[in-house]
């Protein structure tokens, strides 16, 4: 095996997953603000669309997908962004955005070649470390930081490093932050990028989740040497269906398309009918920003009354928040446990997670209003500890 990949820590969500199963066998009422996998219900006409779509005869789907589907994320993308995308050459469907996340670096990092680097944020998710490194590159994690809006600054990278980069991921809406980037940062990492002969991959799976402005795409900036990867998991409550979409420079496109079929990820066409009717409808996206904005305000109120700090939310559904001093993110999380209140410690996520946890509005919000009864107490009683 690998040695880089043999030397990583468990998923950090997996840790999660096995604390919850502890807290079920004792019989413990969980509130859930660990993995980010809202409970809302799909909406009726997707699902409806799904059962449709099922066929009498089960048959291979293609790797390239539907053209109805790749016509309808072509329509969404320019309603949404401005940007026309060629369904035909621009755009590939995939099972979510992670399976393509992690399996882009194994087509265009040439671990023979110079450029062997993948530059990635941290706190971050994880899964473009486990790509770069399931696919022999260098994962090269660079610690965003609060003063520079947890952005990634390659300004700030060395010349020589850059020439060594093939790949560099962003992902704006943040996870686990919340942090967006301005079209004048996407501008300027483009630029950097193409003046480095770097893929400029950007994670755009929360830019449907906000509250104020509508987030920007990197494609906004750009075509040439960018891919965005797009999903419908948050955006349409399509977690357990895995559908998503790559789209962006044609070329690399086209290449990616060729060694896809390698990895047997094609969804399967009734889920991609599903996905279909998704993306040519809105106002299912709006229902459920409303549904987080309600969320986001029993939070907000409650972190102000405990006296907890937080990254203003201005997109996704995470709240990214300061621990009281010289508190750990594992201690403050294994003391919640105790109540049946599950966050994720800031240090799942990486270096620079230090200090902070994070919680993901995955409750109802009936339950999210009980949740922080139970909370006030939990916390008041583990500050009366502290003291």
């Amino acid at each position: 095996m690998n040695r880089k990949v043999r030397e990583l820590k468990a998923y950090p969500m997996d840790r999660l997953v096995r604390a919850k199963e502890e807290l079920r066998r004792k019989g413990v009422k969980i509130y859930d603000f660990g993995t980010g996998d809202p409970k809302e219900p799909t909406a009726p006409f997707i699902r409806e669309a799904l059962k449709k779509a099922v066929p009498e005869v089960s048959q291979y789907p293609t790797v390239k997908g539907k053209p109805e589907l790749r016509k309808a994320i072509s329509e969404w993308f320019f309603n949404r962004f401005g940007v026309e995308l060629d369904p035909e050459s621009e755009i590939i469907p995939s099972a979510g955005s992670k399976e393509a996340i992690f399996h882009f670096p194994l087509v265009f990092v040439d671990t023979d070649g110079p450029k062997t680097k993948v530059v990635f944020g941290t706190p971050g998710y994880p899964v473009y470390e486990r790509g770069a490194l399931f696919a022999g590159g260098e994962a090269v994690p660079v610690e965003l930081k609060e003063e520079d809006a947890f952005l990634l600054r390659l300004d700030k990278l060395p010349k020589s490093l850059l020439e060594e980069t093939a790949i560099v991921w962003i992902n704006y809406p943040h996870n686990p932050t919340g942090a967006v980037a301005p079209l004048s940062y996407l501008e300027e990492i483009y630029g950097i990028c193409r003046e480095n002969g770097i893929i400029l991959c950007s994670d755009e799976c929360y830019t449907e989740i906000y509250f104020n402005e509508p987030p920007h795409s990197a494609l906004e900036v750009g075509r040439e040497g960018v891919v965005v990867f797009h999903s419908l998991s948050k955006r349409s409550g399509l977690t357990g269906y895995r559908s998503g979409f790559v789209a962006g420079d044609r070329e690399i496109i086209k290449t990616y398309l060729r060694y896809r079929s390698s990895f047997g990820v094609a969804s399967p066409d009734f889920i991609q009918e599903a996905a279909r009717v998704a993306w040519l409808d809105e106002g299912h996206v709006a229902e459920r920003r409303e549904i987080f904005r309600q969320k986001k305000e029993i939070f907000e109120e409650f972190f102000k009354k405990i006296g907890l700090k937080h990254l203003p939310v201005e997109a996704t559904f995470y709240f990214w928040v300061k621990l009281p001093e010289g508190v750990s993110g594992e201690e403050y999380a294994l003391h919640l446990l105790n109540y049946g209140i599950v966050i994720s410690p800031g240090e799942f996520f990486g270096k620079g997670g230090e200090g902070y946890f994070r919680i993901a509005l995955v409750p109802t919000p009936a339950q999210c209003r009980e949740a922080v009864e139970i909370w006030e107490e939990a916390h008041r009683e583990f500050m009366e500890r502290l003291s």
